[in-house]
Formats: C-alpha cells, structure tokens, sequence
C-alpha cells in the first residue's frame, strides 16, 4: 500500500486532575473535564486505552487515527493527530478500533468494508468484505490471538467475523451457526461498546426492531439469543451500548437517539450472566445515552454512562443516576478508578472523576 505524506500534529499539554481521592469508597458526584484535542471535523466513536503510556489511541469517521501519550512523572499529554491508515483516496469511516499486545485493529463501517492490523508505522489490509449490506459496529479481542467483529445482518444473520491467529486472517461464521436475525434487527455503531467480553464469554448487543443479546461462552462457536426488555420496535431504538463488570453482573443501555430525552424503558441490568435481564431506573434520567462503562473497582456499583446530552453517573449499580456534566461525548475508556478518555463530535478528553 503506498504511503501518503501528510503533516502530523504534535501538542504537548500539561493536564493534571488535581487531588483525585480514592473513589473506591466514596460516591462520585462530579467530574472535571480537560479537552485534549479540538477540531469542529473530529468525530471519534471508536476510542481504547493505551496501558503501556497511560494514553489512548482513537479513529475517526474521516479515516484517521490519533495517539495520546501521558507521562506518568510530570502528567504532561502528547498528542499526535492525524495519522493516516490508507491513501485518502479510500474512504474509510472508522467507528471500531481494538488494541492487543502487538497490534492495533482499525474497522470501517460501510461496504467495502475494510479491516486493518496497525503496527508501527506499517498498516495492512487484512479482511474485506464487499457485500452491498455489510456494515460493521464493534470490534474486539479475547486474547493477543482471538478476536471477533459484529455488523448489521447481511444474508439473515448477523454479521460475525473471528481470528484466531493474531488478526492476520478473519473468516465469516456461517448463518447455520448463528441466530436467524428477527425483522428490522442489526446493532449501532454509535460508540464500539456493541461487545462485551470475560473470559471465554461474549455478549454482542443488537438493537433496531428488534433489541436482543447474543451469547456465546465459548469465544464464539456457539451462540443462543436473549430477548430484552429494552425500548425497541422501530430502527432508532434499542440497546446501544454493553458492558459486564465480571461474568455476572451487566449493564446495557440505550433508547432512541431521535427522542434523547425519553427514559422509558433504556436501562436494563442482569446478574445472571445475561440469562435475564430486567429494567432499571425506566422513566428516570438518564434519557439516551450511547456509551455506558462500569468504573473499575468499583464493585459492580458503579457506572458511567455518555451521549451526546451529556455525563451521568450511578454508583449503586444503576438504580438511580446523576446529571454530571452537559459536555456530550460518543464513547468513553477508563485508565483507572477516576481518570478516563472520552471523544465524540469535535474532541477528545479527559475526564476526572470526583
């Protein structure tokens, strides 16, 4: 593939969270926010933690990708934007990215869609996949060798696609091997939180019509689907966003991002593993939120959740919730039990909790 020549951003910024108490035994009531990067053409949806520099790495809908390196003596933030994943002549929307020890992965949404392992300054070309229906949300890994990716129904199931050799090749799971996808069901590629994993197991939410969890305890090879309680029935509805604290204890969110102040019915949390799952916190804020993430070490108690109408947070495992900040945000990684990485339209953040 040949390179393209394009400038790169370098900031450096010193951020700092000030006297961050220990969050572990106290309940968090606020959250100051230090902006990172601003442009009014960014638009992250697909953000992880990067452990090793304390940063993150992020895609954007235009195709690129961006670095965040924090140094742990003097809290100074580099900041490296944009870097290029292919010629600009290729038109990738990237809405998933997931990092292993060795690799970076960069998924694009609409057909052809394109998958690319990212090491260094090399970018290869490693899946694509050129259906006229393919679309592809969520990206993630099990392990440095196994991995998985989920997209919107393509021939009456939903799209999967797993590696395990590292990433370098992906095969498609047959529709045999998977639910039959119900009428008007897909997933939303609105923050890459459609997946979440522990273990061995995976839960993939969908939503639309139709807003199910997917199961599978054994990294993919068999699959059963849930039914939800969730708001659902027309395309703009249902689960957005996934996470488990553990293999027990989980939470998904969502609702319909045309009617974000609506609250009915968008909160569902299980304690079984995902068997069942029932409603929480229906008719109370927040309304629509794309991205919700359990705080580490929190217990299972506490949780996060963003959207474009801003920062909530529970810290009784979802029963009730509070209104922390009207910045809005697509998605959200925490570093650690107080200090995350948000994005969404035109930024990239820090955000402190407190």
């Amino acid at each position: 593939m040949k390179k393209m020549s394009l400038t790169i951003l370098s900031v450096v910024l010193l951020l700092s969270c000030g006297n961050v108490k220990n969050i572990k035994t106290k309940n968090i009531t606020s959250v100051e926010i230090e902006h990172i990067l601003q442009d009014s053409l960014l638009n992250v949806r697909a953000l992880e933690i990067v452990k090793e520099t304390n940063g993150a790495f992020f895609l954007t809908s235009s195709g690129k990708a961006g670095h965040i390196f924090e140094s742990k003596q003097d809290n100074k933030i580099s900041v490296v934007y944009p870097i290029a994943i292919a010629p600009d002549s290729i038109k990738n929307n990237f809405r998933s990215l997931a990092l292993t020890s060795k690799n970076g992965f960069a998924l694009s949404i609409e057909s052809p869609a394109r998958l690319y392992k990212i090491k260094n300054d090399e970018n290869t070309l490693v899946y694509q996949e050129n259906h006229p229906k393919a679309f592809y949300d969520a990206l993630d890994f099990w392990n440095n060798q196994e991995g998985i990716a989920i997209g919107d129904p393509t021939d009456g199931c939903l799209s999967i696609i797993i590696t395990g050799d590292g990433g370098n090749n992906w095969s498609k799971v047959p529709c045999e091997n998977l639910p039959k996808a119900k009428e008007g069901e897909a997933a939303f590629a609105a923050s890459d939180t459609n997946i979440a994993i522990v273990g061995n197991s995976t839960w993939v939410a969908t939503g639309g019509k139709s807003s199910r969890i997917l199961y599978s305890s054994n990294k993919g090879k068999t699959w059963e689907a849930i039914e939800t309680p969730v708001i659902q029935g027309v395309e703009t509805t249902g689960v957005y966003s996934i996470d488990f604290y553990d293999k027990l204890n989980g939470f998904a969110i969502g609702g319909d991002y045309t009617q974000p102040e609506n609250n009915v019915a968008n909160k569902i949390r299980t304690a079984d593993g995902g068997k069942t799952w029932q409603l929480v916190a229906s008719g109370r804020n927040p309304g629509y939120r794309s991205c919700v993430q359990y705080i580490p070490n929190s217990n299972g108690e506490k949780l996060v959740a963003v959207g474009f109408k801003g920062v909530d947070v529970s810290n009784d495992a979802g029963n009730t919730w509070q209104h922390i900040s009207d910045q809005g945000f697509y998605t959200i990684r925490f570093v650690s039990d107080s200090v995350a990485y948000a994005a969404g339209a035109g930024k990239v953040s820090k955000l402190c909790f407190k």
